[in-house]
């Protein structure tokens, strides 16, 4: 029975490619900050969005403040030349990912002088891959889709003009499919579908120091969050009589971010930003059945990720602000153990936006971005532990994405 369950590659049940952040993280929290490419997210709290990154950002918004968001994720990842040591080859595969929405919603109440009170609502992590039935990588995958949301209420307590600090609690929810060919023996190949769910919690920490008007430090951390995914197998046909619940352990990464942001002038303002992921975390993904305990072992090997940014910004007269930035990620994975399930790679961000200050209480942000991706490369040999009845995988991938925000933000 463990044989057999080991070939329906269990182990990447939440690794669903995501071309626009390392891994499956969606970096897209907020329509103003991506017009700098997330430079000085950290530390700009420029509206109440860029709290995700930084829960003491609220302590900078007096009274009450709503703001609501919306990001379109459109990512190309075209897979060629795929090939296995059965045989199987695929000249022209074409795009296995689709483009996804990823909403947003802030709320921020100020108390008194010292402490401001908020809610935020997030998609941090999702997208979908989808590959043919009868494509030479089917047994390591053909369906990946994970869809995730995050409430988080925080608070934030302003010391003195210079410094604040910040924390929330993040609220959790992951739910994902998975599906791929299954080939216990000469001959036999059926097709199987894993789906699963939870809610777990993490925390979050955050500060701005001021030490001079107009020029912030900011530093925020959210912690990782330990999962543990309930769900169950289905086979199509031939292997019905194996259908069972199942659990997997996932643990989404903890992200370290440290930004700058400083007024030049009344007109123009930089920014900088770098921040850490810490893949590291997902190493292996060991899967159980109800019925046979552990049914699959996934060898990961992800890596720590860095992001860098730079930015500037214009205000254009009263009204309108004109935002630019630049970014660079390193990907999470390398092609010997990247899947194809997560094509990842190191990717440049190119970015622009527009704010329009309709009035002292309404105001409104566009952002646009260009993800220029390296090409990527799945190099499996069949030889890791979990691999060995899947079979080796070649393929070539060619990756960018374009990424459109808006939001719209209210002060009571």
């Amino acid at each position: 029975m463990k044989k057999i369950l080991t070939l329906t590659a269990l182990g990447v049940v939440l690794a669903c490619s995501d071309a626009n952040a390392s891994g499956f993280y969606l970096k897209e929290q907020s329509a103003a900050a991506q017009g700098n490419a997330y430079a000085g997210a950290t530390a700009g709290a420029e509206d109440i969005s860029y709290s995700y990154f930084n829960p003491a950002a609220i302590s900078y918004h007096s009274g009450t403040n709503v703001e609501f968001g919306g990001t379109w994720i459109s990512p190309t990842s075209v897979a060629k030349n795929a090939n296995n040591n059965l045989g199987n080859h695929d000249d022209y595969v074409g795009n296995i990912v689709h483009a996804a929405a990823s909403p947003q919603a802030y709320f921020s109440h100020q108390i008194n002088d010292k402490i401001t009170a908020g809610i935020s609502l997030n998609t941090p992590f999702g997208m979908i891959t989808k590959y043919g039935d009868d494509w030479a990588g089917r047994n390591h995958g053909t369906l990946s889709k994970i869809i995730s949301a995050t409430f988080t209420p925080m608070v934030a307590y302003k010391f003195n003009d210079q410094l604040s600090f910040g924390a929330g609690i993040p609220v959790q929810y992951i739910k994902a499919t998975l599906r791929n060919s299954v080939a216990p023996g000469q001959g036999i190949e059926d097709k199987s579908t894993v789906q699963g769910k939870t809610i777990d919690v993490g925390y979050q920490l955050g500060a701005i120091y001021e030490p001079l008007k107009g020029t912030r430090f900011g530093a925020g951390y959210r912690s990782k969050i330990k999962h543990k995914i309930k769900g169950d197998i289905e086979f199509d046909s031939l292997l019905a009589q194996m259908n069972q619940d199942v659990s997997a352990r996932l643990t989404t990464p903890a992200t370290f971010n440290l930004g700058i942001y400083h007024q030049i002038n009344d007109d123009w303002a930089v920014m900088a930003e770098y921040s850490r992921v810490y893949w590291s975390s997902f190493d292996k993904l060991i899967i159980n059945g109800k019925k046979t305990g552990q049914l699959s072992y996934t060898a990961e090997k992800w890596k720590d990720t860095d992001f860098f940014a730079l930015g500037i910004s214009k205000q254009l007269d009263s009204q309108w602000k004109l935002r630019l930035g630049v970014a660079y990620e390193k990907g999470a994975v390398g092609e010997e153990y990247r899947t194809p399930r997560i094509p990842d790679s190191n990717r440049t961000w190119y970015s622009a936006g527009l704010e329009y200050k309709y009035n002292e209480k309404l105001t409104f942000n566009v952002g646009y971005t260009h993800i220029a991706a390296d090409s990527a490369k799945v190099n499996l040999r069949g030889d890791h532990r979990g691999d060995e009845r899947r079979g080796s995988l070649n393929a070539e991938y060619s990756n960018k994405i374009h990424i459109v925000a808006g939001s719209i933000t209210y002060n009571f």
